[in-house]
């Protein structure tokens, strides 16, 4: 018999509301009030997410940010800053304990980046699963798409979905970002570098690490076709059925609670 989880689509929210959203779900699933999430998002304005450990002093250009009416906001999941406009994002949320999910991190991360492969098939996008050879070495770059970890998807050996994953409360956290269009030119405007040559390099480099979906189609991708299609991956890749979830009067209480008191807050977002 298939599972049924609940899909949610928040379509275009503040960045402040949808890590908000993604930590409620977080907390509703280990208390029970939930079964398994899968949920889509977008971010009006356009957003700037740093991971949970990352420093944004002396790497995140705050002020190029805020005049480019950017929102800066803290995940609760670790990895590098992820500049999210044009883009779908998805986020799963799962036990620890669900017969499906490996107690490894990384092999965790394969068997939710299946429902992402599904998803590029669907669009007849030739993806694969990124599996560097030997320790993964990391840079002191902020920027995420600039390197694919353990099972992020790849097509062409270019990065073309970035995801990052926590375990809090017994639940699994993973969320990421599928770019339908990338605006390099902003992305580097946004970080600090020692001068503009070391800023023009790396920017000139990032066209060999990472691609959007309409780099690699022969077609313009809408949103919908692009929701539609890793709706369809991700209850393939995971064999699951998808039923709506809508929140309650109090469920939404308990958002704008934490959004307002946590997520809105320079204390979370620039300070830790």
């Amino acid at each position: 018999m298939t599972e049924t989880w609940y899909f949610l689509d928040s379509k275009e929210q503040t960045p402040a509301y949808n890590m908000a959203v993604d930590e409620c779900l977080l907390n509703w699933h280990s208390n029970g009030t939930i079964p398994p999430v899968l949920r889509f998002y977008q971010w009006k304005p356009a957003g700037l997410s740093v991971g949970y450990f990352q420093k944004t002093k002396n790497k995140i250009d705050i002020e190029a940010v805020s005049n480019r009416g950017i929102e800066i906001v803290r995940r609760l999941t670790g990895g590098r800053a992820v500049l999210h406009d044009q883009e779908l994002t998805y986020s799963v949320i799962v036990s620890e304990n669900h017969p499906m999910m490996p107690r490894s991190v990384k092999e965790a991360y394969l068997v939710i980046s299946k429902g992402l492969l599904e998803g590029f098939r669907f669009l007849d996008i030739n993806a694969e699963f990124a599996v560097p050879e030997g320790k993964l070495e990391t840079s002191q770059s902020a920027v995420c798409f600039e390197e694919p970890s353990w099972y992020e998807l790849i097509v062409d050996g270019k990065k073309a979905a970035g995801s990052s994953q926590t375990r809090k409360k017994g639940v699994i956290l993973q969320h990421g970002s599928i770019p339908i269009t990338v605006d390099n030119e902003t992305l580097y405007d946004l970080f600090v570098y020692p001068n503009e040559k070391v800023k023009a390099r790396a920017r000139s480099a990032f066209k060999d690490k990472a691609v959007s979906i309409e780099e690699v189609r022969s077609k313009p991708t809408s949103i919908e076709e692009t929701k539609s299609a890793f709706k369809k991956g991700f209850q393939k890749g995971l064999g699951i059925e998808l039923k709506e979830l809508t929140f309650t009067q109090e469920q939404e209480q308990e958002i704008e609670k934490l959004m307002q008191e946590k997520y809105q807050s320079d204390a979370w977002n620039l300070s830790r």
